[in-house]
């Protein structure tokens, strides 16, 4: 017997509240698949324009993406791609060395002030960083970051510096961990630093790939700062940006399928990360200590 229902030779018989979840279920993922189905639809339609007759293309083509990598007078879709990349790339490396290093002296070591430091930082994190941004922008001016090539410092910076404040989730994950398996090694003689990197490291591999997935996505999808920090430097938009701008009164018309083929084109960094990360999702749950 389970809780879901009765075993009739050595299969599961669903009962009626499992078949309406389940039925509930499929309805669920069909709307939210629907909206990525129409996206990658109208990345090949052959007619122009965001108003058509018909909710399907009638005629498919490769020539919005094409577009996008060929028609760079106005909006170069590659150099916004890279300038995305460049930034999302460099921000992530940063933010998941603040957040686990910030995690692990959460977690594992003691000292004056520690409490009230974590409450602060709880309360910080309820406030969105947007409401900062004016501020933000007026520091990065002041000292020189502001314009030319150094926006995509200054786009590092924003997304990196505050990083190390999102370390709760990390924390509680090492909270879980053993305390004694490090006191082995110190007895063993090994220092706090190579405890953390040969030990404490190998032994969080979901929480770290949950890190790395979100310090990419902030920067990758984020158009607020960029938009405040990029402001009119065309050659530093990012693809947020660029998107934004195909919406357009004035690009809209010729642009709207080639803003189709870019939304698909944007998700493929973060489906190649996803499934590279994936084998550290594997070797975490199949691996274990051994004692």
């Amino acid at each position: 017997m389970t809780k879901t229902g009765k075993k009739i030779n050595g299969k599961q018989k669903l009962t009626p509240s499992d078949i309406v979840v389940h039925i509930i279920l499929v309805i669920l993922s069909v709307i939210w698949v629907i909206p990525i189905l129409w996206i990658v639809l109208i990345s090949f339609r052959g007619e122009k324009g965001q108003y058509v007759s018909t909710l399907l293309p009638k005629a498919y083509t490769l020539g919005n993406y094409t577009k996008l990598f060929t028609d760079t007078g106005i909006l170069n879709f590659p150099k916004m791609f890279m300038n995305t990349l460049i930034i999302a790339i460099f921000s992530c490396i940063i933010s998941t060395v603040f957040v686990l290093a910030m995690s692990y002296c959460m977690s594992r070591m003691r000292f004056r002030l520690r409490r009230p430091f974590m409450n602060v930082a709880l309360i910080l994190g309820m406030f969105p960083g947007f409401m900062a941004m004016i501020a933000v922008y007026y520091i990065l001016k002041a000292i020189g970051l502001s314009e030319g090539s150094l926006i995509r410092v200054a786009l590092i910076l924003v997304y990196s510096g505050g990083a190390g404040l999102q370390f709760y989730i990390a924390k509680g994950f090492f909270d879980t961990i053993p305390k004694s398996i490090e006191e082995a090694a110190y007895l063993d003689g090994a220092t706090r630093w190579q405890s953390f990197t040969k030990i404490i490291i190998p032994l969080s591999r979901p929480i770290i790939v949950y890190t790395v997935l979100n310090s990419f996505l902030a920067p990758w999808i984020d158009f607020v700062f960029a938009k405040v920090i990029c402001r009119a430097n065309k050659d530093y938009y990012t693809v947020s940006i660029g998107l934004w701008n195909m919406l357009e009164k004035e690009y809209v018309y010729p642009w709207f399928n080639s803003f189709a083929a870019g939304a698909v084109l944007i998700s493929v960094p973060i489906i190649i990360l996803f499934m590279f990360m994936q084998k550290c999702y594997r070797e975490s749950f199949s691996g274990g200590v051994k004692g």
